[in-house]
């Protein structure tokens, strides 16, 4: 995401292009694209997002996203400059911090927009008291790599996403964006 509004197509297509090149053609999964598609999938269009970045990478991440079409109503920058620490966090404050999100009117909640930070153990106990999907990056990342696949995106407790509900989802349209 921090390479540019839309980044994600760039860096999935150019992986692709290598994996021909090498007589090994394979689908590629970036985990700022299944962030996308896995809100998509679930018809989230606007959402509220924990992160464990700085204030001006997190502000990055909801630029990114607004610019695929997904309104990000409130957020919370953990700001955990390391990423040891991030790696480390304890994702049992994650329902606490996405509870104190505005998330009344959100379609979903990203957990986690960081595949690094944990939040798999979190995500359920998060989904009731929220009363929304809950999703991580990871979590989207997983069902977009199974559904690349063509195997069935399932994975009890690891939220809505990957219930079933959507395990053998079509890939969302993509958004028009003016911005190109």
């Amino acid at each position: 995401m921090s390479m540019g509004l839309g980044y994600h197509r760039t860096s999935e297509e150019r992986l692709h292009i290598r994996t021909v090149e090498n007589n090994a053609p394979a689908p590629v999964v970036t985990s700022a694209g299944a962030l996308v598609h896995g809100l998509r999938t679930l018809g989230a269009q606007k959402i509220a997002l924990v992160a464990p970045y700085m204030r001006p990478l997190t502000r990055t991440v909801v630029e990114y996203l607004t610019h695929e079409g997904i309104e990000v109503l409130d957020y919370e920058a953990l700001e955990i400059p390391d990423n040891l620490d991030v790696a480390a966090h304890d994702p049992a404050q994650l329902p606490g911090i996405a509870k104190a999100l505005q998330y009344t009117d959100a379609d979903a909640v990203v957990l986690s927009a960081c595949v690094q930070m944990p939040s798999l153990g979190a995500v359920e106990e998060a989904d009731q008291p929220l009363g929304k999907p809950v999703v991580s990056a990871a979590i989207c990342t997983a069902h977009q790599m199974l559904r690349a696949l063509d195997l069935l995106a399932v994975a009890p407790g690891a939220g809505h996403l990957l219930s079933g509900a959507y395990a053998e989802a079509t890939p969302a349209p993509q958004a028009v964006s003016s911005a190109g």
